[in-house]
């Protein structure tokens, strides 16, 4: 069974800095693009970020870009996320990119107060 596991989420001052985590298993990622996704409520799943195949590719939102910066290894997605601004206060997710609807997992929240 694939299961995509988010991790590193919290609640940080505007400013302040998070590294979120996507660790994947029941099968490899290795050749996949893997992108990351947020959510609020009553809003739907958008893109944030997503990076190919051994990383020769990355692309950003608009709002998140000179921010966040995406990157992975065989296996786990990484998004560091710098100078937080409360309108990224979200559960975030990874998934393929684009997203299979059968990958996703529960999330991490991400707070951030101004």
């Amino acid at each position: 069974q694939v299961q995509l596991a988010e991790s590193g989420g919290g609640s940080v001052q505007a400013g302040e800095s998070l590294t979120l985590s996507c660790v994947a298993t029941g099968r490899s990622f290795g050749s996949d693009t893997m992108g990351w996704f947020r959510q609020t409520p009553g809003k739907a799943r958008g893109f944030v970020a997503a990076v190919s195949r051994y990383s020769h590719s990355k692309s950003y939102a608009d709002s998140v870009k000179g921010r966040f910066t995406i990157d992975r290894n065989r296996n786990t997605v990484f998004l560091q996320m710098n100078n937080l601004k409360p309108e990224d206060t979200a559960v975030y997710y990874c998934n393929t990119h684009p997203p299979d609807s059968t990958n996703w997992g529960q999330g991490t929240q991400v707070t951030v107060s101004s």
